[in-house]
């Protein structure tokens, strides 16, 4: 099946995600990360956070949401059959704290055919809720056998 070219410039409905500090404790938790800024509200405060600060890859949490209905999108033509994972590449703005609402979008930036496969390249722009952009994030999905 061929690449769908027209799908690029395609935009996605906002998802919102509330940041809890438990949520941002059980990821640094699972993740590894030791850093008492995303553990201890009191050593968050200190450094001048209102609470317990998210740790850089929380961004995949609070954006991924809004992926799926691109991936799946049918006017986008992803064969999830034949798709692999190509890259993430992230740009990080304003820290993510407890308490944030982060709202993010999804856009289709590039749909490409090279050696007979398809290139899938979408952006979420990720803002909390005083409009700073907290993260930009690059998604590319391969497709085998286009």
């Amino acid at each position: 099946m061929p690449v769908n070219a027209e799908a690029v410039g395609k935009s996605y409905p906002p998802v919102v995600y509330a940041v809890g500090r438990e949520k941002v404790r059980e990821y640094a938790h699972a993740v590894g990360e030791t850093n008492p800024l995303y553990h201890d509200v009191e050593a968050a405060r200190a450094a001048g956070y209102a609470d317990v600060v998210a740790p850089p890859m929380f961004a995949v949490v609070y954006s991924a949401p809004v992926m799926g209905p691109a991936i799946l999108d049918p006017a986008v033509g992803i064969n999830l059959a034949a798709m692999v994972h190509g890259g993430q590449e992230f740009v990080w703005g304003e820290p993510v704290v407890a308490g944030d609402e982060i709202s993010t979008t999804a856009t289709v930036k590039d749909v490409s055919e090279r050696g007979g496969m398809g290139f899938y390249v979408f952006e979420s722009v990720s803002r909390n809720q005083d409009g700073e952009t907290v993260c930009t994030g690059t998604w590319t999905n391969i497709v085998r056998g286009v």
